[in-house]
């Protein structure tokens, strides 16, 4: 029988709480909370604690040891419940491995070393990553981040492994064509045509490892987004413009007491909206589209966000409850005071599967960001007034 990973990892000489301890406690609550075994946690768990080598035995009283773009209070991990209609929620744990690092090539190197140890360990290919790496990890590489990497945690097996590199590798000028080659590279020569205009391409992500149909996912920036422009975005996904708009303005914390009467024209003026576009093997148009909210940027506090996302799990079919008991696996914090601990809501469409709905699940290892004294609807504004402004 496997030996969970321990999860009381001290600081060298100073027997004090550390990043290690703090996240590894998590992920085995939450692991217990979707059913995995204690055999697959220790698993995961060790993968996560090798990742992050030595920034595991980080004490919490020292700031982070980077500004990272991961989260809002720069702890290097994040985790997440992806839901299906009549389905446990599959758990998600997002790492970046070269957190500790002081450079980006540093950081990248570090990144490139955890992805081949895991191919290494689940008999995986990396040649995708392989024929990116002179696009997205250049000398003097530029941006918030170098890699990061997602895993899929699956009872009994290996995980699904996904690789996120930064398109403004080389400077935010050169994004769209970077996103561009990488993507004619891989094999999709007319797919950025496919891509919608946006403010930037934040992410490219590549599914690695055991997946029943392997993507390459590009994610695009949308200031000032309203529903009608999420709808617009989202017409050849298949996905109704009224679950779109209701999507959207439940995870804006905009949404009526009914659900009716939704103002399509309204807009985020807070953090920005993202579109993720996937393009799959012998496709020509994209297979998926996601639409992601920050709704932490939109609600009074995590109390609030908790019952629009119930709102939005139950009007698509889903269960609740999982996330429900994961906010209280991740903290012993009231909802009420705090606004991060979900900090986006994500409303998935792949070809041929039922919808998804996905909850973005802050570590808080480092800080609890307040709630919002003044009620951020004051930020969701009708598109006329915008203009106006």
């Amino acid at each position: 029988m496997s030996t969970l990973p321990e999860t009381g990892i001290r600081a060298a000489g100073l027997g004090e709480a550390t990043l290690g301890g703090h996240v590894l406690g998590q992920l085995r609550r939450l692991g217990a909370t979707v059913g995995l075994s204690e055999t697959d946690i220790a698993l995961y768990g060790q993968v996560l604690l090798d990742s992050l080598a030595g920034a595991v035995r980080r004490p919490l009283s020292l700031p982070p040891a980077s500004p990272s773009f991961l989260s809002d209070d720069h702890t290097p991990v994040e985790f997440s419940l992806a839901h299906t209609p009549d389905a446990a929620p599959a758990l998600r744990v997002l790492v970046e491995p070269g957190w500790a690092h002081g450079t980006m090539g540093d950081s990248a190197r570090a990144g490139l070393t955890a992805i081949r140890a895991m191919a290494a360990r689940w008999s995986f290919p990396t040649d995708q990553l392989d024929a990116l790496e002179d696009l997205f990890f250049p000398a003097g590489a530029e941006g918030p981040l170098a890699l990061w990497y997602a895993l899929d945690l699956r009872a009994g097996k290996a995980p699904g492994v996904k690789v996120y590199v930064n398109p403004s590798a080389a400077g935010p000028e050169h994004a769209a064509r970077t996103v561009e080659e990488a993507l004619r590279r891989l094999g999709y020569d007319k797919a950025f045509a496919e891509l919608p205009s946006g403010a930037g391409y934040p992410f490219l992500a590549l599914d690695l490892g055991d997946w029943k149909s392997p993507r390459t996912k590009v994610y695009v920036k949308h200031p000032h987004m309203s529903a009608d422009d999420a709808c617009a975005l989202s017409r050849d996904s298949g996905a109704a413009a009224a679950d779109i708009r209701y999507f959207f303005h439940a995870a804006a914390g905009s949404l009526p007491p009914s659900g009716q009467g939704v103002d399509g024209t309204l807009r985020l003026l807070r953090r920005p909206a993202l579109t993720c576009h996937s393009f799959t093997e012998g496709e020509t148009a994209p297979s998926g589209f996601t639409l992601h909210i920050p709704v932490r940027d939109y609600v009074r506090d995590d109390e609030e966000a908790l019952a629009l996302a119930t709102a939005l799990l139950t009007r698509f079919g889903m269960d609740p409850t999982v996330l429900k008991r994961s906010l209280r696996a991740l903290t012993q914090r009231q909802l009420a005071d705090g606004a991060g601990l979900i900090a986006y809501l994500a409303l998935v469409y792949e070809r041929s599967r039922q919808p998804r709905i996905t909850a973005y699940l802050s570590s808080e290892a480092y800080s609890v960001r307040p709630p919002q004294e003044q009620h951020p609807q004051a930020d969701l504004v009708p598109a006329q007034r915008l203009r106006a402004s």
